[in-house]
This record gives C-alpha cells, sequence and structure tokens, in this order.
C-alpha cells in the first residue's frame, strides 16, 4: 500500500514514511493509493470478531510495511481491557466500544473508555505504540508538534507520555478549555511533555503547526512530526470501530446502518467516509456541528468558508470549536474525483485566507453519491438534549455527544439503525452538566482529584518564531 498527497506534487510513500512525517511536503494530506474494498466474506468473518483481531484485519489491509506478527502484536498490546477500563457500570471493558441502545435502532457507541475519556484514544494509543515500534527499528527520534482544541492533546499526551525516543509540544487555546481538560493535559509532568498554550483560538494553533510542518528545513532537521489528524494513521485506527459499530448494531451484513458523528477537524467522520468506501453498509454519514458550523454550511450549500478567529464562537463543546477542518481536504479530494489540481486551486484559496463555492459544479452533482447529511446544534440544544438523554434512559452524555444526538434524531429514517458516535465522557464539561441536570456528572473514581494537581504550562502568543525557538531550546 502506497500513500499519495491530496496536492500531487509528493512522491508516493509506504505507511511508516508517513506515520513519522504527518503533512506531505506540499502541503497536502496522505491518503491511500486506492481503498482497499472488503469483501462478502470478509465482513462475514469479521463479524464477532474481538476488537484487536478486527483492528489487525482493517489496519493490515492499510500497512503493508510492518510484518503481519509484529502488527498484530501492536494492536493486541493496544487494545486491552486494562488500557479501556472506564466503561460505564455494569458493562463489560472487554467490549472496548460497547453500544448503548437508547431505544430499538437509536444507539451510542461507546468510543470514550481509554485514559483520557475521549474517542481519541481509541486512535492514539495506537499511534504511540507505531512510533515507538518505527523509531527503536530505525533507530530515530522524533519531536512531535501537534494542536489540541481539548481531546486530541491529552490523549496524544497520555499515549506518548513516558516513550523512549519521542518528545512531545503540544498547542492548546488558553484558556478555551475546560478544567478538567486542562488538568488532564497540564498535570502530566513526564520531561518529554511539553505544554503551551497560545493565547488565541485552536485554529491560531492549528495555523502554527501547519506553517512550521510546512517548514521543510526545520522539520528535517529538528525531526518534526505530527499526532493531529493530519497524520493519516489516526484516520486508518478510527476506521477499525465503524466496523465494529456496524457488526454491534445489525444482526446480518444485508442490512444498513447511519452514524452520525460530532465533527470539528473531519477527522473522525473522515474514517466513516473511507470505511464506506471499503464497502461497509453504511446508509448515510450524519455531520453534527455546534455555533461553529462551517462544515454543515458546505453540505448544505456547497460553500467552504473558514472563519477568522474573531468570528470562531467559544461554546460548550469546545471540541468543536473549530473553523478550518483540517481533514476535509481528504474529502474534497475524493468528491473532485482525485484530481490534486483541483484540490491545490481550492486550497489556494482556503490557505489565503478565503472560500471555494462548488455550486453548479460537476463536484456538487456528485455529494449525493457519498451519502452525507448534516445538522448544527446550539448551547440551548446541548443542555435539552442532555437532559432528556438522562430523564429518558438514565444515561450521562457530554456536550459533543449531545450535539450528536440533537441532530441524529432529525435525521433518522425507518428501517436504518442510527448509531452516534459518543465522543467523550460527561466529567470532561462539568460546568455545562450541572447547569443542564443540577448535579455533578459521574467521574471514575481513579480520577477523583484530578484538577487539584500541579500543572506544569508554557503561555505563549500565536507566534510561530516563537514556538519554533521554543522547540529549539528544549530538543
Amino acid at each position: 500500500m502506497r500513500y499519495i498527497s491530496t496536492r500531487g506534487q509528493a512522491p508516493a510513500e509506504s505507511f511508516c514514511d508517513i506515520l513519522l512525517g504527518g503533512l506531505a511536503p506540499d502541503g497536502g494530506l496522505y491518503l491511500p493509493e486506492s481503498y482497499p474494498r472488503v469483501t462478502a466474506e470478509e465482513l462475514s468473518r469479521w463479524r464477532g470478531l474481538s476488537y484487536a483481531d478486527l483492528a489487525y484485519e482493517v489496519l493490515s489491509k492499510f500497512i503493508t510495511d510492518i510484518p503481519a506478527a509484529d502488527l498484530k502484536a501492536l494492536v493486541a498490546k493496544t487494545y486491552t481491557a486494562a488500557t479501556y477500563c472506564y466503561a460505564r457500570p455494569g458493562r463489560d471493558a472487554a467490549d472496548i466500544t460497547p453500544l448503548t441502545t437508547l431505544e430499538p435502532g437509536f444507539s451510542l457507541l461507546e468510543l470514550s473508555n481509554g485514559p483520557t475519556l475521549a474517542f481519541k484514544d481509541m486512535a492514539m494509543q495506537l499511534l504511540g505504540n507505531l512510533f515507538e515500534y518505527v523509531l527503536d527499528k530505525r533507530g530515530e527520534t522524533i519531536n512531535i508538534l501537534g494542536a489540541t482544541s481539548g481531546d486530541t492533546g491529552s490523549a496524544a499526551e497520555y499515549a506518548m507520555h513516558g516513550k523512549h525516543g519521542v518528545r512531545v509540544f503540544m498547542l492548546s487555546p488558553d484558556g478555551k478549555m475546560s478544567a478538567f481538560q486542562r488538568a488532564q493535559m497540564y498535570s502530566l509532568q513526564d520531561g518529554n511533555i511539553h505544554n503551551i498554550a497560545v493565547r488565541g483560538m485552536f485554529d491560531d494553533a492549528q495555523d502554527i503547526v501547519k506553517a512550521v510542518s510546512n517548514d521543510a528545513a526545520f522539520k528535517a532537521r529538528y525531526k518534526i512530526g505530527a499526532v493531529n489528524s493530519i497524520n493519516w494513521a489516526r484516520v486508518a485506527a478510527q476506521i477499525v470501530y465503524y466496523f465494529k459499530g456496524y457488526f454491534e448494531a445489525t444482526r446480518s451484513n444485508d442490512e444498513q446502518v447511519a452514524f452520525c458523528v460530532p465533527s470539528g477537524n473531519f477527522g473522525n467522520i473522515c474514517a466513516g467516509h473511507v470505511a464506506r468506501q471499503m464497502g461497509l453498509p453504511i446508509a448515510r454519514l450524519v455531520l453534527a456541528t455546534n455555533e461553529n458550523d462551517v462544515l454543515d454550511e458546505f453540505f448544505r450549500t456547497g460553500v467552504y468558508r473558514p472563519r477568522k478567529t474573531a468570528e470562531t464562537h467559544v461554546t460548550s463543546s469546545p471540541s468543536m470549536d473549530i473553523s478550518k477542518a483540517s481533514n476535509f481536504e481528504r474529502f474534497v479530494f475524493d468528491l473532485v474525483g482525485r484530481d490534486p489540481a483541483v484540490v491545490r486551486e481550492l486550497w489556494a484559496q482556503v490557505d489565503g485566507g478565503g472560500a471555494f463555492d462548488l455550486r453548479g459544479t460537476p463536484h456538487w452533482a456528485r455529494l449525493p453519491a457519498f451519502h452525507f447529511a448534516s445538522g448544527s446544534s446550539s448551547h440551548a440544544d446541548r443542555l435539552a438534549t442532555i437532559r432528556s438523554v438522562w430523564e429518558k434512559y438514565g444515561v450521562m452524555i457530554d456536550t459533543h455527544t449531545a450535539d450528536g444526538v440533537k441532530v441524529a434524531l432529525a435525521h433518522r429514517e425507518a428501517g436504518v439503525p442510527m448509531v452516534v458516535l459518543e465522543t467523550a465522557q460527561a466529567v470532561k464539561f462539568a460546568e455545562t452538566i450541572r447547569e443542564a441536570l443540577g448535579r455533578d456528572p459521574l467521574r471514575p473514581a481513579a480520577l477523583e482529584g484530578l484538577e487539584k494537581l500541579p500543572q506544569r504550562v508554557e503561555v505563549m502568543d500565536a507566534d510561530t518564531g516563537a514556538i519554533k525557538d521554543f522547540i529549539v531550546r528544549h530538543c
């Protein structure tokens, strides 16, 4: 399996090479030269597999430069009940991603049972093990530079802390995350973890990551890698739970399923798009946004119009407070017939601070073939949804999952099970839970007192040069 850039001006690479590199040299994102197809026989054989065994089957289609026995061992080391141990009371941790049925045909796929209580753990724990494996084989080191709006940072740091050969420099928007999210990240005291709170929004932090990654000389000299979902390995790992969710929600492979996905950077739902391209029977992918509805606007109108920092709302589902969705470029590459010249033209407008409009083009006419729908949610919607799900089903959901439930309810189809991807546990957003329910959120006993631990973070301006200097000083 070889990987190509969405912008078409970088050589095809192997999985292990793009694992360590992040962005392609031409500024594009890597994708497989073609998507592997899953046969009916494979789909039948995979039904009922453990999560680790299913992950091996799916990932072996994308990772062909790691020996099969080694890949199987890496996957088995990653997806264990000991790592994903924070399932709701009464659930079997060995399930890794159990399905919670709210009512017939409407379910939540639990993805937040890992160490940071967010779906990012599903891919990031594997990424940490892959990094360590490849770096050891090559005798190399790497400096991970990432940006987070909340959950990516803690998931990356918990996956990478203590890993030899790896340093992490994680940018986050100063004061824009929940107290629990900040505590998870900033309380880590490992010497290979460096937290930088940027004065600005997530998009400012993400722009710095891209700017550093696009400086080829600096990137090479300081061995800069990425753990944001611009890294293809993140997306590949997330494909697995779409297959697992499909098997949990159906009885036979003749059925179809709809997935509703809370989305900010388009990475989570991009994995669903790839799963569908592989042949998983997905009837519809429903994208849910919060007040930062850039992606919803595109799927409704054909206009992709990223907002400026000043136009980006600070909301109670902060991990989706994003106005430039990095992974969206991967989907648009497929939408425009995998023509890199078109992608380069469109993103020249985006990178220049503008927008693009596909209405009236052959590309927009192809959108229905990809079976997307979308919707948005507000703070009032979140409160009402959290309250309703708690009162009707006795299930406490976080603010982002509430956005997903709200939008999913508007897009249900008779005879098609709707599965909402849970993104985090409610304790990560205690203030909003108290506002909605008048009580504290449920919290795993092992995480009591997290916010009281000492925190270590550097607050800096959103200045690429200053961030580079910080990296140099700490290498």
